[in-house]
């Protein structure tokens, strides 16, 4: 199959660049001593598993079902592979399944540790027992996606921490970045060792979470890996990373088509995608996608406003330039679209949900997924 043979909305993954990452990570792995983890709710596309299992050692879950998909589709491919699940509040009628499938529980708070050990314990005697704490230090770039800003639900402050579960504790965690390079990680371990570490003694791990931007251009590998030696080896304890868009970080792309194209005091371009429905954090961080072979408004010579083929006002994915006008027809690719993309989308307004597709390493295109009226049905009554 051929890229133009494929119907739009697509997400395509590039199976070369997924790899590229992969080895990236692991590098950082074998050269640092640390475990990195797939955050599923960054990057979930389960038909890639067999190869990401070849260089990541597990998954981490934000709950059940995301547990399940770790257990199911990722550890089939690795009998050693981790499934860490934690939760900000589980629930009385999910608690001993994730316990039965899960080699890590993480949870959020005393009172839940207090409220479930015993039964975790019992149905799986095995498994590892952390505590999220909150270092209350996070330069994160936007207060959505801070899990450190006031008042946040999001882990256990020093006010708050119980010494009397620390028998209990085989490892803390913590996350408080957002697609951020390793200094932030230094400012945010200087808070985390100074309220914490007193209780380090007999931890097995510590979980340094997600937000590590490792694949991006201008991350600082080596110096992230010289700040997971220096901690190991003062605490003696094993170090998890856990990242999700570094392992989907431009990877693939949306392609999308253009369906209309009219003026109202500018061009307007309506596409078969949705920024509301399937690019969701372009909207919420906000941030503005590239789009192959355009310029920013009125750099080049034709300026169209791209929106979404949904009745939201604000479905836009913003104001983009062309060297010729767009016609009906007209594919438009917007660039690093795997991560954060497809694990949020909605079927708003029934709008048809992007194929899932595989660019494989020879140049072939593979459609893995595609979707139509009762994947829209099924989900409502």
């Amino acid at each position: 199959m051929k890229l133009e043979d494929i119907q739009t909305p697509a997400y395509v993954c590039q199976e070369r660049l997924l790899r590229k990452n992969l080895e990236l990570l692991d590098d950082v792995q074998q050269r640092s001593g640390a475990k990195v983890i797939l955050a599923l709710k960054g990057f979930a596309m389960w038909s890639t598993f067999e190869l990401v299992s070849k260089y990541l050692k597990g998954c981490t879950a934000s709950g059940l079902h995301e547990a399940r998909l770790a257990r199911e589709e990722f550890a089939k491919f690795s009998l050693d592979a981790e499934v860490h699940t934690y939760s900000p509040a589980f629930k009385d009628d999910e608690i001993e399944e994730i316990a039965k499938i899960s080699d890590h529980i993480v949870f959020n708070s005393s009172n839940q540790l207090r409220r479930y050990i015993r039964k975790v314990k019992e149905i799986n005697p095995k498994i590892d027992v952390s505590l999220r704490v909150n270092p209350e230090v996070s330069s994160s770039p936007v207060d959505i996606y801070n899990p450190c800003g006031l008042y946040s639900r999001l882990g256990t402050t020093l006010e708050n921490f119980d010494e009397s579960v620390v028998a209990e504790l085989d490892g803390l965690n913590f996350h408080a970045l957002c697609e951020q390079n390793v200094d932030a990680l230094e400012a945010v371990l200087e808070s985390f060792e100074k309220n914490f570490s007193k209780y380090f003694t007999n931890l097995k791990y510590i979980n340094f979470g997600g937000g590590h931007h490792i694949t991006r251009k201008d991350y600082d590998v080596e110096r992230l890996i010289s700040v997971i030696k220096t901690f190991k080896e003062k605490y003696a304890v094993d170090v998890y990373l856990e990242p999700g868009e570094a392992v989907g970080w431009e990877t693939g792309y949306l392609m999308a088509t253009v369906l209309d194209t009219f003026t109202n005091k500018m061009r307007v371009a309506i596409l078969d995608t949705s920024a509301e429905a399937h690019m969701p954090d372009t909207l919420s961080m906000p941030y503005r996608a590239a789009v192959r072979g355009a310029g920013e408004a009125n750099e080049k010579a034709y300026t169209y406003r791209l929106g979404g083929n949904t009745c939201l006002a604000g479905d836009i994915m913003g104001d983009y330039s062309f060297t010729k006008e767009l016609t009906v027809g007209d594919r438009i690719i917007f660039e690093d679209q795997i991560h954060y993309t497809f694990v949020k989308n909605t079927t708003f307004n029934g709008i048809k949900l992007p194929s899932l597709v595989i660019e494989r390493e020879n140049g072939e295109f593979e459609i893995i997924k595609e979707f139509g009226y009762e994947t829209y049905r099924d989900r409502l009554s």
